[in-house]
């Protein structure tokens, strides 16, 4: 454990890096699978459609920044053909 300048006191940080490792190890994916469900659902309870566009726009930007053509030639492609899979299903 790092000690910080809080009479050696674990910082915020610290604590959540621990007890998401401890959760890690009692939890299955089943369990992330479902708080990201719950999580999800709750969220476009209070959030409305410009809530997503804007944090989709700030998403893409960012993306941009890091990302090359390749990687949008990419993402497409496998686009294409999970549209073309669920199309002919």
């Amino acid at each position: 454990m790092t000690t910080n300048k809080n009479n050696d006191k674990m910082s915020r940080e610290e604590a959540g890096r621990m007890g998401g490792k401890a959760t890690s190890k009692n939890h299955d994916q089943e369990f992330y699978q479902e708080i990201g469900e719950k999580g999800g659902e709750t969220t476009a309870k209070n959030h409305d459609k410009e809530f997503y566009q804007e944090i989709g726009e700030k998403g893409g930007k960012a993306t941009s920044k890091n990302q090359d053509k390749e990687f949008y030639q990419e993402i497409g492609e496998k686009g294409g053909k999970s549209t073309n899979k669920r199309d002919n299903d």
